[in-house]
């Protein structure tokens, strides 16, 4: 009877080191070494802390890393041109939309980043085993279809950089090449640490940073209306176009989904409640001074342009294409041209962009199908999504600019069409108990992020409306664009009511409405 007792307890031990070790495994997938977050000498006991240790510089500085990456969607070549549009046509006057629509995008990012700290788990990862198979398939092919429009806008974004760079010498499709080759560089960075790459980022923010304040420089734009800008909120019928451009570009689907797996590049135990807090303390500290620098750049490029073009004849014709050479034109050359100071930051905005794009693939793939494939593999796979499509585009458009703009338009739709499909399960997620823990945001916070997110759908929804209304010609599209639409409207709804929190609050006070109204 003893001995059966020894071999059972043998048993359990094995099977406990076994599933330790499968678990060790499933971690090296994302990150073959964890960064582990050095400890006080007091608190490396090993017990578990109720609460989090004092702040500590050290831990900041450690924990410094992934907002910085999950801030380079909000600066990517699509966001710039968004930028440049609202300073060209609107002036001054939405720079204080572009301070709201970052605060919000932050606390999306946040939710986003509690999630992978509390579960130590990514979004694509925990929407597998939360929704049915079909379900499943349909959210991993909408965030790849979000990510390949991205992609597409940020490969041609570098590739116009790099052919005014070149003085023209190369063309859109010889850029498209050259930026594909950037995922070559995120495997051989990431061989050596994911410290190493975050470096990478760094230096790529701060060749922004650089080049669009030298521009603010040259430029001088007026500091009055900069500030009236920011405090004063103003909106026209004619700028309502260009506000829902600030506001859509802020959520990015694919951020989404990445900040949820950055955060676990740090050796956390989402068994330590104290351990947590302390990382969600850190981390959002070092979001909110990402996001902060990412505004600023972000502001230097709408006033730059608001300075130059506001009210001129170029204003309703500026994009990505010409920028350049409007800023030329306009400023004239000198010792260092404002022309090329453009192209180096916008080649940095357009390369960091890639291949957070490259990294952001990996996790949606890996977590919605649940492959196991070797980095590289997966990386190549990633890329030739986007890079086969946009090297078709380069070719079809080439470098025509109305053609361009048209193909912009279509990729801002398509991205826009996605948003739904990351915040409602990043809302439903973070909401639930048994997938949180004690980390589960609590109803006040839950009701702000619900409002948040439904207002950034109805924005998108306009530009939506807009964009068909003006756009679908024909009975035979029409009748397919409305298809579509009733199919796509039909899952949203799955979505919202699979989540059985926020949204059965609303259905219960409609319902109540209907009962009083009867009465």
């Amino acid at each position: 009877m003893n001995v059966e007792k020894l071999d059972d307890k043998e048993d359990s031990k094995n099977d406990e080191e076994t599933n330790r070790l499968l678990s060790e495994s499933h971690e090296s997938d994302e990150y073959e070494e964890k960064i582990l977050i050095a400890e006080d000498a007091e608190e490396s006991g090993g017990e578990d802390l109720a609460v989090a240790p004092p702040f500590s510089w050290k831990k900041l500085w450690m924990f410094t890393g992934p907002g910085f990456l999950m801030s380079i969607a909000f600066l990517d070549p699509g966001n710039l041109e968004g930028d440049l549009q609202a300073g060209a046509i609107a002036g001054y006057s939405l720079l204080w939309l572009l301070l709201w629509a970052t605060i919000m995008g932050l606390m999306i990012q946040l939710l986003s980043a509690r999630l992978g700290v509390a579960t130590g788990r990514h979004l694509a990862e925990l929407c597998r085993e939360e929704y049915p198979g079909w379900a499943g398939y349909l959210l991993w092919v909408m965030a790849e279809l979000a990510l390949i429009g991205a992609d597409i806008q940020e490969v041609i974004g570098s590739a116009i950089a790099i052919q005014i760079l070149s003085n023209g010498y190369l063309p859109i499709w010889a850029g498209v090449l050259i930026t594909a080759s950037d995922c070559f560089i995120f495997l051989f960075l990431e061989n050596y640490g994911v410290r190493k790459l975050e470096a990478l980022f760094a230096v790529l923010i701060a060749t922004m940073g650089v080049s669009f304040a030298w521009m603010f420089g040259e430029t001088k734009p007026s500091g009055k209306d900069l500030l009236m800008g920011i405090l004063v909120p103003r909106l026209s019928s004619k700028t309502i176009r260009q506000a829902v451009g600030v506001v859509g570009c802020v959520i990015m689907p694919h951020n989404v989904f990445l900040h949820s797996a950055l955060v676990q590049s740090r050796k956390i135990d989402p068994n330590k409640k104290g351990r947590v807090q302390e990382a969600l303390n850190y981390y959002s500290i070092e979001s909110s001074v990402a996001l902060s620098i990412s505004f600023i750049i972000n502001l230097f490029v709408t006033t730059v342009f608001a300075k130059g073009f506001y009210g001129s004849k170029q204003a309703n014709s500026i994009g990505l294409i010409n920028a350049g050479q409007y800023l030329e034109d306009k400023y004239g050359g000198g010792v260092f041209p404002i022309l090329y100071i453009w192209g180096i930051g916008l080649l940095a905005a357009g390369q960091s962009s890639t291949i957070t794009g490259t990294y952001a693939g990996q996790f949606i793939m890996g977590g919605f199908l649940n492959l196991r494939l070797k980095k590289w593999l997966r990386a190549v796979i990633t890329r030739s999504f986007a890079i086969v499509p946009t090297i078709a585009v380069a070719l079809v458009f080439k470098t025509s600019e109305a053609s361009l703009d048209i193909l912009n338009e279509w990729l801002n739709v398509l991205q826009s069409i996605q948003i739904p499909f990351a915040l409602i399960p990043l809302l439903t997620l973070v909401a639930k108990e048994q997938v949180m823990g004690v980390f589960k945001i609590g109803p006040v916070l839950e009701r702000v992020a619900w409002s948040v997110a439904a207002l950034v759908m109805m924005i998108n929804g306009y530009l939506l409306i807009d964009f068909f209304v003006s756009e679908v010609t024909g009975l035979l599209f029409g009748l397919a664009v409305a298809t579509g639409t009733v199919a796509y409207i039909a899952f949203i709804v799955y979505l919202i009511l699979h989540s059985g929190t926020f949204p059965s609050d609303l259905i219960t006070l409609i319902s109540k409405r209907f009962t009083s109204t009867g009465n």
